[in-house]
C-alpha cells in the first residue's frame, strides 16, 4: 500500500431533518435530537403512515449558483447544491480553469423522475384515458414544460453540481437505492487512487418525502406507522423497532490526494481509507439472516485499507430500524468483528436523521468524518428495549467521547446492494 495514493477528506456539507448545515446536524446527532414530524409540505392524512424527517426551514437564497442555473433544480438538487457549495466552502479549494480537468464528481442519486407536482399539473390538463391529444398536450405550457424535463433525469444532478463548479474531469452518478451514496463515495476513492482526477466533490442526495415515494414504502410495509410519537418511531436494533422513517437530505464532502492536501496546509478529517461492495441477491427489501453480503462488504472494506476489524472503534451502522434488516447487520457485525466485538461501538444516525434513502451513506460518511475528527461517536437515539438478536456495543443515552481511530460506515441498499467504507485519523497516516 505504500505507492498507492491516499485520499484525504478536506471538506464537509450537510443538508439534513436535524439541520442545514454540518454544525447544526452534528450537535443533533450527538444530542439525539429527533427531526422526525408529521409531514408538512403535502397532505399525508390518507396514508397509513403520516410522519417523515423533511429538511426544515431551508432556504433556497442560500445557493449562491446563478439563478439561470438553479431553475434547473428540484428540491433534492437545491439540497445538494447547498450541501456541495458548503463542502467546497469548507475545503477552501474549487477548481480553475487550469486543473477543472483533474475535478472530478460522483454523485448517490435517488429516484429520479417528474415531480409530483409537475405529475398533477400534466394530470389535470389532459383528456381523460383514450382520448389524449399528443398534439394539445406539447402546446400545453404546463403538462410540456422542458424545464420540468431536465429536472425529471437522473443525470441532473451531477449536471447541475459539474456546471456550478466548472468541474471538467471525470463525473457519474449512481444509482443503488440505499447504498448509492456510499457507493459513489467508494468511486471517488478509486477515481483519485489510480490518477483520474487529484480532487473530487462526491456524495449524493434525495428525497422521497412525495405521495409517490410514501405510497411504495407504506406498501412494503417498511416504514413507522408510529405517527402519534414521530421522534420515538426511527429505534434502530430496539426489540420494538417497526420500520424505518423515511428522510431527505443531502452530503457532500470534498476528497484529495493526501500529499497535495498536505502541500497546500488543508485541513484534514480523515483519510478515506477503504472501499467494500457486494451484492446479497437475497431479496428485494431484505439483508440475509445471517448477513452474508454485508460481512462481505466490510470485510472487503477493511481489506481495501489494509486494516484489521481490531483497528476500528467506531462504526456506524445501517441500522434502518427495521426488523429482518437490524438482525441482519447485527449478525454480521459479529462474524466480521468475532470476540472482539464488544470492543467497537456502533451506533446509527438514522435514529435522528431517518432513512435519506441515495444521500445517506454520503451523509453517514460525513458524520464518521467528524467522529474522528472530534473524538466522539453520535448516540444510537430511542433505544430502550433490548433485543437479544441485535446484541451489539450500542452508544445509547449520549454520545460517547473516545479517541476514534477508524471507522465503518454500513449502506446496504434495496436490490441487495451493500457499501461499506472504511475512514482512518489523519495521525495513523502521517505517523512515520
Amino acid at each position: 500500500m505504500s505507492g498507492r495514493r491516499r485520499v484525504a477528506i478536506t471538506g464537509i456539507g450537510l443538508v439534513t431533518p436535524v439541520g442545514n448545515d454540518v454544525a447544526s446536524t452534528w450537535a443533533a446527532v450527538c444530542a439525539g435530537t429527533s427531526g422526525a414530524a408529521r409531514i408538512a409540505s403535502f397532505d399525508a392524512s390518507g396514508f397509513p403512515t403520516q410522519i417523515a424527517a423533511e429538511v426544515k426551514r431551508f432556504d433556497p437564497t442560500v445557493i449562491t449558483a446563478p439563478k439561470k442555473l438553479v431553475k434547473y433544480a428540484n428540491r433534492s438538487h437545491r439540497f445538494a447544491l447547498a450541501a456541495a457549495e458548503e463542502a467546497m466552502r469548507d475545503a477552501g479549494i474549487a477548481p480553475t480553469p487550469d486543473d477543472a480537468g483533474r475535478w472530478g464528481c460522483s454523485v448517490g442519486t435517488g429516484m429520479m423522475g417528474v415531480e409530483f407536482t409537475d405529475l398533477a399539473e400534466v394530470q389535470r390538463h389532459s383528456a381523460p384515458a383514450g382520448e389524449l391529444d399528443a398534439h394539445a398536450l406539447l402546446d400545453d405550457e404546463a403538462a410540456a414544460d422542458p424545464v420540468a424535463f431536465c429536472r425529471s433525469q437522473s443525470t441532473a444532478g451531477v449536471a447541475l453540481l459539474t456546471r456550478r463548479f466548472g468541474i471538467r474531469g471525470y463525473a457519474t452518478s449512481v444509482h443503488t437505492a440505499c447504498a448509492s451514496g456510499g457507493q459513489a463515495l467508494g468511486t471517488a476513492l478509486k477515481l483519485i487512487r489510480r490518477g483520474a482526477v487529484d480532487r473530487v466533490l462526491a456524495g449524493g442526495f434525495d428525497s422521497m418525502v412525495n405521495p409517490v415515494g410514501l405510497a411504495g414504502f407504506c406498501l412494503l410495509s417498511a416504514v413507522s406507522p408510529d405517527n402519534d410519537t414521530p421522534e420515538r418511531a426511527s429505534r434502530p436494533f430496539d426489540a420494538t423497532r417497526n420500520g424505518f422513517v423515511l428522510g431527505e437530505g443531502a452530503g457532500f464532502l470534498v476528497l484529495e490526494e493526501w500529499s497535495a492536501a498536505r502541500a497546500r496546509g488543508a485541513h484534514v478529517y480523515a483519510e478515506l481509507a477503504g472501499d467494500g461492495n457486494s451484492l446479497s441477491s437475497y431479496r428485494i427489501t431484505d439483508s440475509p439472516p445471517d448477513g452474508d453480503g454485508p460481512i462481505q462488504s466490510m470485510r472487503a472494506a477493511l481489506a481495501d485499507a489494509s486494516a484489521r476489524p481490531e483497528d476500528v472503534d467506531y462504526i456506524n451502522a445501517h441500522g434502518t430500524s427495521t426488523g429482518m434488516n437490524d438482525r441482519s447487520e447485527s449478525a454480521a457485525i459479529r462474524a466480521v468483528f468475532g470476540g472482539g466485538v464488544k470492543r467497537v461501538s456502533v451506533s446509527s444516525t438514522k435514529s435522528t436523521m431517518g432513512h435519506l434513502i441515495a444521500a445517506a451513506g454520503a451523509v453517514e460518511i460525513a458524520i464518521c468524518a467528524l467522529a474522528i475528527e472530534r473524538a466522539t461517536m453520535p448516540v444510537n437515539a430511542n433505544y430502550r428495549v433490548p433485543d437479544p438478536e441485535c446484541e451489539l456495543n450500542l452508544v445509547v443515552g449520549e454520545a460517547r467521547r473516545q479517541r476514534v481511530r477508524m471507522t465503518l460506515s454500513n449502506s446496504f441498499g434495496f436490490g441487495g446492494s451493500n457499501s461499506c467504507v472504511a475512514l482512518r485519523h489523519p495521525d495513523l497516516v502521517d505517523a512515520p
